[in-house]
This record gives C-alpha cells, sequence and structure tokens, in this order.
C-alpha cells in the first residue's frame, strides 16, 4: 500500500525541514504552498516533496481538501507544517497501512508544546486529532479555521503513538496566531447568524480562561499552564469583540 503525505505550507522555512524530514520513509509527500515568501518552497522540493501553489487562500479546510485531492496513494496522511512524526508513530502507521483488515481512519494523541513547554493538561492532552485515512474516507469541513475531519459513517480507530506539535514557539506567535485566528473565527460566527457584544466577549473570555486553567487542570502545567489560559482568554474575547463589529458593519 502507498502512503502520500500531504502538508499545507505558507511562510514556513523555520519548520517545513522537521515536518518533512520525519515523513521521508512515505511514498509520496505533496505540499500546497499558499504563497510563502520565505524558502519554505526551495526547502520543500530539496527534501523530495511535489509542491504545487495555491496562493488564493480560501479557508484551512479547503485549503486542506485542495491537498487532499493531489494525493495519490491508498492512504493518506495529513500534517501541519508545525507537527512531526516520530519512530514510534512512523512504526504505528506503517502496521496500519501493511494490514488489509485495518479500520479505514485512524486517529492519534498529539503532545503539543507551548513555548518550548509540553502541555500535559490544560486541554492540550491527549487531544486526539484524526490524520491517516484510506483516500476518499474522510475529508475536512470548508470551515475558515478549527476545521474538522469528516468521516460519515466511520468511526476513527485510535493508535496508541503521538503525533509531535509545536504550537507556538514563542509569545510572538502566540499573539499572532491569536490574532488571526480570532478574525477568522469571527467571520466564521457572523456567517452562521451569531452576534457578538462587549457582554458576551467578557463573559466567553472569563469561561475560557476557567475552563483551561480550572476544569481542564491547566494549574498542573505551572506558569505556561497560567499563561496558556490568560491567552486562550484573550483568544475568544477579541473574537467576540470582532464578531460585534461584523454585526455594525
Amino acid at each position: 500500500m502507498k502512503l502520500s503525505v500531504v502538508v499545507i505550507a505558507r511562510n514556513e522555512a523555520a519548520r517545513i525541514e522537521r515536518c518533512l524530514g520525519s515523513v521521508a520513509w512515505a511514498d509520496e509527500v505533496v505540499v500546497l504552498d499558499g504563497g510563502s515568501t520565505d524558502a519554505t518552497v526551495e526547502l520543500a522540493r530539496a527534501l523530495g516533496a511535489r509542491v504545487e501553489a495555491a496562493p488564493d487562500w480560501p479557508g484551512f479546510g479547503a485549503q486542506k481538501n485542495r491537498a487532499l485531492d493531489m494525493a495519490t496513494g491508498d492512504w493518506v496522511l495529513s500534517l501541519d507544517a508545525d507537527e512531526w512524526v516520530d519512530e514510534r508513530l512512523a512504526a504505528a502507521i506503517r502496521a496500519v497501512i501493511a494490514d488489509p483488515s485495518a479500520a479505514p481512519v485512524w486517529r492519534m494523541p498529539r503532545r503539543s508544546r507551548y513555548c518550548g513547554q509540553v502541555m500535559r493538561h490544560s486541554g492540550w492532552w491527549p487531544d486526539h486529532v484524526t490524520r491517516l485515512w484510506r483516500r476518499g474516507a474522510a475529508r475536512f469541513s470548508d470551515d475558515l479555521v478549527h476545521e474538522r475531519v469528516l468521516c460519515e459513517g466511520t468511526r476513527p480507530a485510535t493508535l496508541g503513538a503521538a503525533l509531535d506539535h509545536e504550537s507556538f514557539a514563542g509569545f510572538e506567535q502566540v499573539i499572532d496566531k491569536m490574532n488571526r485566528y480570532s478574525t477568522d473565527g469571527a467571520a466564521m460566527m457572523h456567517a452562521r447568524g451569531r452576534r457578538g457584544s462587549v457582554g458576551r466577549a467578557l463573559l466567553h473570555g472569563l469561561w475560557t480562561f476557567l475552563r483551561t486553567y480550572v476544569l481542564r487542570l491547566g494549574f498542573l502545567d505551572g506558569r505556561y499552564g497560567l499563561l496558556l489560559a490568560i491567552s486562550n482568554a484573550e483568544g475568544s474575547y477579541y473574537r467576540y469583540l470582532k464578531l460585534m463589529q461584523h454585526g455594525r458593519r
């Protein structure tokens, strides 16, 4: 069985080598570039990936579906540029695709880092993500952000090995991503008829902090658990403020 790895990327020169190098054993690696102005494309090609271009940005879900449509393998592994596969997970994936009776869709726990620290609580572990499936067995939702894997009629099986993920390397990335995701999230909510206000922004921000830090035991992640809870709360707060602005327009 042939495995295709698909990755969407834009200006990921700092991380693309680690991602693609971790799946150099795959039969095919497809990188769909969204208009990079750094060395992403050159680095990906140097590592043997087939690089295609799609500079118009339709959102995460639609862009990932474009990449899926370019895959030719019997199985597809979808990765983000800030993720990588260790030897244990690679062995587990190879075992699945070599088994004719294997389930068609698989999820795996994701081991995420926040500014260098692996987070074991705060809702970040085990954080199962569906990333491996027989080609055609699943697709992504067309959401602008926080896209979901759709596999109607199939319940994903679970791999025991974890996918590594560097969510944020530093606080500049935290702020940048919070701004972009809150903007896209507000636009998506507005399109669905939702409305925002200052009161809702405050309440959702407070609830997000309490859920991350208290209910999801973020305090057990130490000071970075506190910082993550604060940044999550800020993201929710600004998403509802931006939603309010959409309503006024």
